[in-house]
């Protein structure tokens, strides 16, 4: 086992109210994150992969191995039977994971499929920035099972104004063609789109610009940032909410919809914590943190999200061919992530909203001076979203009881 499980993120123990009994037991993992490719075909200027703090992807191989592919097989298999998990879900992901190639995915796949054996069905998603996805790949999705996810930023000059090839020249035009083909002939494989906020992006004209595409689902993204580097146009003091006055006109217009026209991650998300249900992201809520990521080099690490705190936040010391699963479980900074309020700031804990937020993403809780014992940055943003909704929901009920 590494040394570097006694470490604690950002050298800070995190401030918790109660450690874990001695019987206490960590859920086990059931999301794995397959980084199979390393570099990237844009170059778009907010991704915390290439552009933050963390910069250690210029050191991993550009593409996984072989070798690594069938340790983390054995590995996830290994983890998935001794829980007797029915199911588990791998993500291929990036950097862009279509530069690995057809072969490289179709190997990783079945590789994985294989190790799991009968007893558990393996969900397996590719998120992609659509820039290579053609019918080739569709097809070999089609036969592998592979889900599809895309990145678009909404209408040709909002998308462009970020995800940009190399030599300056705007993706929209492609990646619309290749969403053309995946929702007209492909409908089964498309996961939906992943979008993330620009407050500089007219909010109603980005979300019909993203259901021109006829997603099953959008996830809207907050930029990260953290207490030490805030987001863009949020400044770390003062309590102003920017990003929840720009999704909020959305919200209205998606729940107030006569028919509902796509989900969106976040809202459900909301409103299933607000009913007392789970979230389906560590964006939100007290669950559990379930997942860890693999890198090119066989690498064990927690959220890539990490990246944009300080480089080496989202390391463990581990490695798929030498550490098993159940060891990164008690890793103190993945325990930390199962630990639901227990591990909050102390205004998180007392806060009435906390079994909704969660205080936030992992990742945008960060400051310099004492880890990630904080709120997150978009602490106001997240209040005045989470009550918004709220108060429409309790309205509509409201309202209902008034007519029976």
């Amino acid at each position: 086992m590494s040394s570097s499980n006694g470490d604690w993120p950002g050298g800070v123990k995190p401030q918790v109210t109660a450690l874990p009994p001695d019987e206490w037991q960590p859920w086990p993992l059931c999301q794995f994150v397959l980084k199979i490719h390393s570099r990237c075909d844009l170059r778009c200027d907010y991704c915390y992969v290439y552009e933050m703090a963390d910069q250690s992807w210029k050191d991993q191989p550009r593409r996984i191995s072989k070798d690594v592919i069938a340790h983390t097989a054995s590995r996830i298999a290994e983890h998935a039977h001794a829980h007797g998990l029915p199911s588990v879900h791998l993500i291929l992901h990036g950097g862009e994971p279509l530069l690995a190639g057809a072969d490289h995915i179709a190997h990783a796949v079945r590789s994985v499929r294989q190790a799991l054996g009968p007893d558990v069905r393996l969900q397996v998603s590719l998120q992609t920035n659509g820039m290579r996805l053609d019918e080739s790949y569709l097809e070999l999705f089609d036969e592998l099972g592979v889900r599809v996810g895309v990145s678009l930023d909404g209408g040709a000059d909002d998308h462009d104004r970020h995800r940009r090839r190399p030599d300056g020249r705007g993706s929209h035009a492609t990646v619309s063609a290749a969403l053309g083909l995946l929702s007209e002939r492909y409908p089964h494989l498309y996961a939906g789109l992943l979008c993330t906020v620009d407050l500089d992006n007219d909010p109603i004209a980005t979300y019909e610009a993203l259901l021109k595409s006829e997603p099953p689902r959008i996830d809207f993204l907050l930029p990260h940032g953290n207490w030490a580097e805030p987001p863009p146009g949020l400044p770390a003091e003062g309590g102003a909410t920017p990003y929840a006055d720009w999704l909020i006109p959305i919200f209205d217009r998606w729940y107030g919809a006569p028919q509902r026209e796509t989900e969106v991650r976040l809202f459900a998300d909301i409103l299933h914590l607000l009913m007392g249900g789970t979230s389906s992201s560590e964006s939100l809520g007290l669950g559990p943190a379930r997942m860890a990521v693999i890198e090119t080099d066989g690498a064990v690490q927690q959220s890539d999200t990490l990246k944009s705190a300080y480089p080496g936040a989202p390391a463990t010391g581990f490695h798929v061919a030498r550490d098993t699963f159940d060891a990164v479980l008690r890793h103190p900074a993945v325990m930390t992530r199962q630990l639901g309020a227990d591990a909050l700031a102390r205004e998180c804990r007392d806060c009435p909203i906390v079994p909704v937020c969660g205080g936030g993403l992992y990742a945008h809780r960060y400051d310099s001076g004492n880890g990630f014992s904080n709120r997150s940055v978009y602490c106001a943003d997240l209040f005045r979203l989470i009550t918004h909704v709220r108060g429409r929901v309790q309205r509509d009920v409201a309202t209902l009881m008034e007519g029976r």
